[in-house]
């Protein structure tokens, strides 16, 4: 059975973060699956919208017709007025990436005006779709989701060309990946690479800037000693650029305080890299013991003594590098996503 599918997302979905990547696949793989699929752009500035960005939002909802599943994706779902959602005839379906409320560095009145704002909206959703059993779990527990309402649809992957072989670059490589803003810890790894700079290594932390200060932060602090001329910032990265790196680094690294998935990670599986991360969010769940080690958040000391533990384990690397390359090929592809999506969006169909 073939469906005819609305997918709503704020901006446009070739923006380089991990959402828009997420919703851009699952639309292709739609699509290949033989579903059709309408791409609604919603104006910019979600989870804050102006007024009129919030009312351009849902005229643009408004046109999908009764009874169509209408995908929204959660930094706009949870943003918008839940008078204004119950008004939609189509069959909601909201795209729960991470939770606004959750968003690091958020004031604690605009964080519960988000959460109650989030939760009003989830009321009215048919079914909700999440990237992990984290998010899945801090949807029953703090927003009142009942289990049976949410599908866990963890990313899937797109697997490295067999004609394009590791490289690792010398001295060792040390690489993260995730958007320029301050949730991404990419200040913590920083004062945890100072603190190992004793120790032969380069880095390079490649993503697209979302917080033009953590930016300016970021640069200010490689420039000045012990760091400065061993690390580059690469900021929006190509697919291209991106899949080079993880093909000469030795490390993957990423002091992240929060993440609802993190399809980064399954990027470093799929390219066999060990991986020095957090104890946050879903990541537990997402890094293969194995593959990976992981310390408390926000902890530069327990990071840099993982680095140097590591760095200087070159057994211990590369057992983790075959964990990780053994997740990385069990981990499934956009198409499973995609089929497992179908069939969620089939069901409500069929029973309502």
């Amino acid at each position: 059975m073939t469906l005819a599918i609305a997918f709503a997302v704020p901006g446009a979905l070739t923006t380089q973060t991990g959402g828009s990547f997420y919703d851009r696949r699952l639309v292709e793989s739609f699509r290949a699956l033989g579903h059709g699929v309408e791409v609604l752009t919603l104006p910019e500035g979600f989870p804050f919208p102006s007024p009129q960005a919030t009312a351009q939002a849902l005229s643009r909802l408004a046109t999908v017709p009764e009874g169509m599943p209408l995908i929204v994706d959660g930094l706009a779902f949870g943003a918008l007025p839940a008078e204004g959602l119950a008004r939609l005839r189509a069959r909601l379906v909201a795209l729960v990436h991470h939770p606004l409320a959750l968003e690091t560095g958020l004031a604690a009145d605009t964080a519960d005006r988000l959460w109650r704002q989030e939760a009003d909206a989830l009321r009215l959703a048919r079914h909700v779709l999440v990237p992990s059993r984290h998010t899945a779990g801090v949807l029953v527990a703090r927003y009142g989701v009942t289990a049976d309402r949410i599908t866990v649809l963890e990313p899937g992957i797109d697997r490295p060309a067999p004609a394009a072989p590791r490289v690792a670059a010398g001295p060792p490589l040390i690489l993260s990946v995730g958007l320029i803003h301050p949730r991404k810890g990419h200040d913590v790894l920083l004062d945890a690479l100072a603190r190992v700079a004793d120790l032969p290594w380069q880095a390079v932390i490649a993503g697209t800037p979302q917080d033009a200060a953590h930016l300016a932060l970021l640069r200010a602090r490689m420039d000045e000693p012990p760091l400065a001329g061993r690390l580059r910032l690469v900021a929006g990265a190509s697919d291209d650029a991106r899949d080079a790196l993880y093909r000469q680094a030795s490390l993957f690294a990423l002091a992240t305080r929060y993440e609802g998935y993190g399809i980064v990670f399954n990027e470093a599986l799929v390219h066999g890299l060990p991986i020095l991360s957090c104890r946050t969010g879903a990541v537990p769940d997402t890094v293969p013991a194995g593959a990976g080690v992981l310390v408390e958040p926000d902890d530069p000391a327990a990071l840099a003594r993982a680095l140097r533990d590591l760095l200087g384990d070159r057994a211990r690397l590369a057992a983790m590098a075959a964990a990780s390359a053994r997740a990385g090929a069990a981990l499934p592809s956009w198409r499973d996503v995609a089929m497992r999506a179908a069939g969620v969006l089939q069901g409500l169909h069929g029973g309502m």
